[in-house]
């Protein structure tokens, strides 16, 4: 009889309350007049139980009121603001001054690590070696993995250099048929930038088609131009779908003026790179420094095309000096200066 009063006061109340919510849906209301049907010791958690949904169904109905005037640029009450940027160790998001540091030592430390592999001596042996004084080197580091250094000279200076590989990075793979593409996806500043690149789909490429994220980083110390790179990450940027996300780095070029700075320069180039795949080594370490020769070619070819341009327009200008100087100074200056010598 306890049992029946029980069931009497208890669930009769519950779904009275359960049906005066407004916003209750159908699925509810059928839960609450089902807890009549239950044993007694039951009943009370099960209702319970209703009394949450319909507390949760009122809170939903009203969110969808306070959305209709709720700002959209701000997040709602509930909700996290939405892509927020990754934190760090401590917990704390880096501001954007504290990631293009960071992009700036990589670099940094690409340059300084890739020197250090240069400058030692030791290990190195001949690759390649062209009629054009054109060589390449490999050595084996700590760890089995190789690493390639050419050297070879060049018809431009190291400005012009500079300008081509670093400066117009972009307008590679207009003269380098193995390039893709190249963007800039964020320059720091005129040193430092990261870049995207991918590489063409070219017959007889034994790696196959990749893509690189980098920091590119720059220095000139003296009569020397240092380039350097090595493989980051960015959020914003995973690896793509068809490719295979290789690794560089860190790397280096190293751009010298030669014959006292009369427009040639000598090129020194550390490739130091991890294709990724299943690709055995013996076929990376043959492509590898073919790449390198492949695309210093390519770059002889760009150069000879800027000087064949460049060339008229100087030899114009010299006339042009010449005739507003006039004979006094071919004939008279130019005597003067001879009789001295």
């Amino acid at each position: 009889m306890a049992t029946e009063c029980h069931r009497e006061k208890v669930i009769p109340n519950d779904v009275e309350m359960i049906r005066q919510k407004n916003s209750v849906t159908p699925a509810v209301m059928k839960m609450a007049v089902l807890l009549t049907a239950l044993p007694g010791p039951q009943r009370p958690a099960i209702a319970a139980v209703g009394r949450k949904l319909a507390h949760l169904q009122t809170r939903a109905h009203q969110a969808s009121r306070l959305l209709r005037w709720w700002p959209s640029a701000l997040p709602t009450p509930w909700q996290p603001a939405a892509c927020e940027a990754p934190r760090g160790r401590s917990g704390r998001r880096p501001s954007l001054q504290e990631e293009e540091v960071a992009l700036v030592q990589q670099g940094q430390e690409a340059l300084k690590t890739a020197r250090a592999i240069l400058e030692d001596q030791r290990g190195w042996r001949t690759e390649i070696a062209e009629e054009n004084g054109l060589i390449v080197y490999s050595k084996v580091l700590p760890g089995a993995k190789r690493v390639f250094r050419l050297e070879a000279e060049l018809e431009g200076s190291p400005e012009e250099l500079h300008d081509i590989l670093f400066v117009k990075v972009e307008e590679m793979s207009a003269w380098n048929p193995s390039i893709g593409r190249i963007k800039i996806l964020r320059q720091i500043n005129a040193e430092t930038m990261v870049t995207h690149e991918v590489s063409a789909e070219t017959a007889g490429n034994l790696i196959g088609q990749r893509d690189f994220l980098s920091v590119r980083h720059c220095r000139r110390e003296d009569s020397r131009i240092y380039l350097a790179g090595a493989a980051t990450q960015m959020d914003s940027l995973p690896p793509q779908s068809g490719f295979v996300r290789a690794e560089d780095g860190p790397t280096c070029i190293i751009l010298e003026a030669v014959d006292n700075g009369k427009g040639r320069s000598r090129l020194t180039w550390l490739l130091n790179m991890d294709v990724k795949g299943w690709l055995p080594k013996s076929i990376v370490n043959q492509a590898l420094p073919r790449a390198q020769v492949d695309f210093t070619r390519h770059l002889r070819q760009r150069l000879t095309k800027a000087s064949a341009v460049t060339a008229p327009r100087r030899e114009r200008r010299r006339h042009s000096v010449t005739a507003e100087l006039g004979d006094e100074w071919r004939f008279g200056t130019a005597g003067r200066i001879g009789a001295a010598l």
